[in-house]
């Protein structure tokens, strides 16, 4: 990777570190700890988190009729989406060991945690955790779609992409054929060795 494309990933990295952070900080302000995965409020949180809940009654009536027409084809897409879950388990489970890829950490994408927050009703808790599950799977198979591309194919697309996997930016130059047969086998190794 050249010095630039190195040090614009050193500044990405800081930022996430930043982020991360202010993310603390602001956990401190809603008054709540997070151990071992688990959140606990503050008590006089939880209360208020009680008070400021719309009944679901309440919810029902103030939901426009195309919200209810268009919930069944939002919630259809479960289907997809475990299908989707399922198969690539399946398939970074059988084929990770033989390429020697460690496995992608499912738990470290999947977050279903907002069902717990107080100032939800059952629906909006629902429709939180279809998001949190939806969006994680998605990330998830990202990440393994992205090894699996280090793995085979580690060369940058002619035209720019948006919102590419991290790993993309130290792929080889469209083009580069030297630099294929030259830096292709160490970006296979830097995946099998990456912890």
């Amino acid at each position: 990777m050249s010095r630039v494309l190195s040090q614009l990933q050193a500044r990405i990295d800081a930022l996430e570190e930043e982020f991360e952070r202010e993310l603390e900080t602001r956990r401190s302000q809603f008054r709540y700890i997070v151990e071992n995965r688990r959140v606990r409020f503050e008590a006089e949180a939880r209360r208020h988190h009680r008070r400021l809940r719309k009944s679901l009654l309440r919810f029902l009536r103030q939901s426009p009729l195309l919200h209810y027409m268009t919930a069944p084809v939002i919630y259809a897409l479960i289907i997809p989406i475990v299908l989707l879950d399922l198969f690539v388990t399946v398939y970074q489970w059988i084929c990770f060991p033989v390429y020697g890829i460690r496995r992608v950490k499912r738990s470290d994408f999947i977050a279903l945690d907002r069902h717990k927050l107080g100032y939800l009703n059952i629906i909006e808790k629902l429709n939180c955790d279809f998001c949190g599950y939806a969006n994680g799977v998605l990330a998830y198979v990202r990440e393994v779609a992205s090894r699996t591309e280090q793995y085979w194919c580690p060369i940058k697309h002619s035209h720019r992409v948006r919102s590419c996997h991290r790993r993309y930016y130290n792929f080889i130059d469209y083009g580069d054929a030297e630099g294929y047969v030259s830096n292709a086998p160490k970006l296979r190794d830097n995946i099998r060795k990456e912890k």
